[in-house]
């Protein structure tokens, strides 16, 4: 859970001159947090140059060191606030412990509870925080979870099913398969990497060993049969797994955002020589054998092209950075909100909001969300090898 940055997640929303650079999240006690940098903050330079309209290749280089540094040099932003003030911070690169698991809160608690969590990184150390938040929820006696995938990449296979078990509880998951991993025609029933006959993953009841938290500790659920998940081209792998392996259950699963990345594939790292490779090894399917999604998951009025059977109910809805996430006004959130109160039926009215958010009928173009700048390795579905 350690990555070198700011704690800063910096989106790029246009790559090509005029820029938009805007921070999408901070993570909590980090030198960006500290410097008053919040979600919605667009870059305007770094070390003085135009992260706008700057397009020689030495701009170029001193916009990627900054936002990317490769040593910790002390770098200065001059941002545009949400509030339309302008802030200069000049940031060392260091050490960033993440938080993978934020925003946990209760929405109308004392008359329709609804949890919300924000989850960015299946990573080894947000197996305790996801036990906090589910043990959270479920003692709020929540009547529905709006869980918040639009910024994670993935990660460890074991940690989905682990929270896709939290969520349904045991009644519509024992004994079920979470995900079967498929190799190719050469290895029908045999694990190429382990040597080991395929056994399929299941939905994790226990704790696994990732963090604090003792092996073979029974994991809290909230016994739903129906989730809210917040996506975006960003959600992929092992976040998609949770979509598919609890719709392989019959768990009602509602989209809203954008498209998922599409990658329903994945692999065990392999170290060589000092290098660590990741070779596409497997396709994952769930309990109901699907697992052509490698166009994404889509809601129904996304008019991408995806496989039928990975268009799921839901709102097209773009990112809003006018509002912090969790704020119930946000518009991803608050379409998820939306779409519930009227029984799953009727997304909200498209409205323009800040960088990327959905607009109005007439508006040129369609919701963006972005690229993320962010090591590639966090954006995989991996595989322990326990052997």
């Amino acid at each position: 859970g350690v990555v070198f940055g700011y704690g800063a997640q910096w989106i790029v929303l246009q790559g090509a001159p005029p820029r938009r650079i805007v921070v999408a999240f901070t993570e909590p006690g980090s030198p960006a947090a500290t410097a008053g940098i919040e979600r919605g903050d667009e870059v305007l330079e770094i070390d003085g140059a135009d992260a706008i309209y700057g397009n020689t290749q030495a701009i170029v280089d001193t916009l990627n060191e900054g936002l990317a540094p490769s040593d910790q040099q002390p770098h200065t932003f001059r941002l545009l606030k949400r509030s339309g003030t302008e802030l200069t911070v000049t940031m060392t690169p260091e050490e960033i412990e993440t938080t993978p698991v934020q925003n946990v809160s209760v929405l109308d608690p004392n008359t329709d509870p609804v949890g919300y969590i924000v989850f960015n990184d299946h990573i080894a150390t947000s197996e305790s925080q996801l036990v906090d938040a589910i043990e959270t929820l479920r003692d709020a006696n929540i009547n529905d979870l709006i869980l918040d995938l639009r910024y994670n990449g993935g990660g460890y296979l074991d940690i989905a099913a682990q929270l896709a078990y939290m969520i349904a509880g045991p009644a519509r998951t024992t004994g079920q398969v979470f995900e079967r991993i498929v190799f190719n025609d050469k290895h029908p029933t045999t694990n190429p990497i382990t040597g080991r006959p395929l056994v399929p993953t299941p939905f994790h009841t226990t704790t696994l060993g990732f963090s604090e938290l003792p092996p073979n500790q029974s994991l809290p659920t909230l016994g739903l049969d129906r989730v809210y998940v917040i996506t975006s081209g960003s959600t992929c792998s092992a976040s998609e797994a949770i979509i598919n392996g609890l719709r392989g259950v019959d768990i009602d699963v509602y989209q809203i955002g954008t498209r998922t990345c599409g990658k329903p594939y994945g692999f065990y790292p392999q170290d060589n020589c000092g290098t660590t490779y990741f070779t596409i090894q497997f396709q994952g399917k769930n309990a109901q054998e699907f697992g052509d999604y490698s166009d994404g998951f889509a809601p129904n009025d996304d008019p991408s092209p995806v496989d039928p059977n990975a268009r799921i109910p839901g709102c097209l809805v773009g990112d809003d950075f006018s509002r912090q996430l969790g704020d119930p006004t946000e518009a991803r959130l608050a379409a998820a909100l939306g779409f519930r109160a009227s029984g799953n039926l009727q997304c909200p009215a498209a409205s323009s909001t800040a960088p990327g958010a959905r607009l109005k009928t007439g508006e040129s173009g369609a919701p963006i969300d972005g690229t993320m700048i962010r090591s590639p390795f966090r954006e995989n579905r991996i595989l322990r090898d326990s052997r």
